[in-house]
């Protein structure tokens, strides 16, 4: 059976209880906007914490809706797995005594595909469903499974599941990615650390996220470093299970969060100073913050960002890392919104990453999109509030940030989307002066006729 491209997610009937967020806009932001611990990176770290036996602490680790997903999929594998404190994770894999991922946390979140490569490295084994996923186009799965192969897995698919196993182990080889993906190169180093020999990853993901990955295997005993003269290179040398031990790490800053705050302070014509935001970690975004004519400046304790309409025009091109970032792309629309001329965004990684476009003509925006990987936005213009319902995570946010700018009442459904990767978005915008609240609704009984 062939291998499909994973499927959508989200396709709920009405709960007994909708969530909206009423936000009325305006009102320029100012203050400090703590920047959360990057939800790209606390996934992946949580998944490692079951290549050992020992307890693993994670710090940092940001309080949103796909970590709750993660621990509750960890426990079901027979993980000790719970907070310790407010940003604080304890992950003790002792005991691990299931091999199969549930098919709903793999409608919930995508990411739990990541749990493939150290399953095969722990327990040799491991049954997982297709991954869902925010719809952003097609993303197949082929790049893991295709390099876990090539360490000695057998891996088959049928019925919506693929079965994975190396009862022999899994051993070193030389293996080029197709492309550099991020969760790939995760699942192929959490595969790889407990693999028999030296594994060679090129074209592998130079993401910061995947960094914080090998810091955390190598300080669990693991033997993994980039290469000194090809970022994209990565060495393993794998070593015993005996070997690996009980970590802490402390997750890196959200640098999407971070970017998305940048661009709110910006186009409301605040200033805010963004506490913990690196800027190494977002060199490509700046330097598009700075020719908008976006004031940017680095402070001891992060990044403090400030603008005032009308910006100048810019033509941006996603790219993987360090190149502008895809997940950054729709924030950034909004700065451009607000720009004298004519920009174009180019979406190199993904398709269907537009799909906020239509929300933001409704709220008074002239951006044309023509296929599924450019936009146009023609510049100027003036938001005012609509009711919009948010497509996916970072459309979500997009669509929040652009109704702090617009003039008068916007209403935004969806948002259970946002909470997946946006840690007390409410609370933080509020405190720096935004006017947004969350609105709860009851969805009407269904009738007994």
């Amino acid at each position: 059976m062939a291998e499909p491209e994973p499927g959508g997610e989200n396709g709920e009937a009405c709960r007994s209880e909708s969530t909206a967020y009423v936000i009325d806009g305006g009102e320029p932001l100012r203050g400090t906007i703590p920047v959360s611990g990057a939800k790209n990176a606390v996934l992946k770290l949580m998944a490692a914490a079951v290549l050992c036996e020992d307890p693993c602490t994670i710090s940092n680790a940001p309080r949103i809706a796909d970590v709750e997903y993660i621990l509750e999929t960890l426990r079901d594998l027979g993980a000790e797995a719970c907070w310790i404190g407010e940003h604080t994770l304890r992950i003790h894999a002792r005991d691990l005594d299931w091999d199969f991922i549930p098919l709903e946390a793999a409608k919930r979140l995508r990411a739990s595909f990541v749990l493939l490569g150290p399953m095969l490295g722990r327990r040799r084994k491991v049954i997982i469903p297709n991954p869902g996923g925010d719809r952003i186009g097609r993303r197949p799965v082929n790049v893991h499974v295709d390099a876990l192969r090539a360490l000695g897995a057998e891996i088959d698919y049928k019925w919506g599941y693929y079965y994975a196993r190396a009862p022999r182990g899994l051993r070193g080889t030389q293996l080029r990615l197709p492309e550099a993906s991020v969760t790939g190169t995760e699942n192929v180093l959490m595969s790889a650390v407990l693999a028999d020999g030296r594994t060679i990853i090129t074209n592998a993901a130079a993401e910061p996220e995947v960094d914080n990955l090998i810091d955390f295997l190598n300080r669990m005993g693991g033997q993994i470093k980039r290469s000194p003269d090809d970022a994209h290179t990565i060495i393993v040398d794998g070593v015993s299970h005996s070997a690996l031990h009980g970590a802490s790490i402390d997750v890196i800053p959200d640098r999407i969060e971070a970017g998305s705050f940048a661009v709110a302070a910006a186009i409301t014509g605040g200033e805010v100073l963004l506490k913990g935001a690196r800027a190494d970690h977002l060199d490509a975004f700046i330097s598009a913050l700075r020719h908008t004519g976006i004031e940017v400046s680095c402070e001891a304790d992060g990044l403090r960002v400030g603008g005032k309409p009308p910006f100048r025009e810019h033509r941006i091109n996603t790219a993987i890392y360090p190149g502008f970032p895809t997940d950054l792309q729709a924030p950034f629309s909004l700065a451009l919104v607000e720009a004298d001329g004519v920009s174009t965004i180019k979406e190199n990684l993904y398709e269907d990453r537009f799909d906020y476009a239509a929300a933001l003509q409704r709220m008074g925006a002239n951006i044309h999109v023509f296929d599924a990987h450019t936009a146009a936005i023609y510049g100027p213009c003036e938001l005012h509030g609509s009711e919009v319902e948010i497509p996916d995570l970072r459309a979500g946010a997009t669509l929040v940030l652009a109704a702090l700018a617009a003039e008068g009442t916007s209403r935004i459904s969806g948002i259970e989307h946002v909470a997946r990767g946006y840690e007390d978005m409410v609370g933080k915008l509020g405190r720096a002066g935004a006017r947004i609240t969350e609105e709860h609704t009851s969805c009407p009984s269904p009738s007994n006729n």
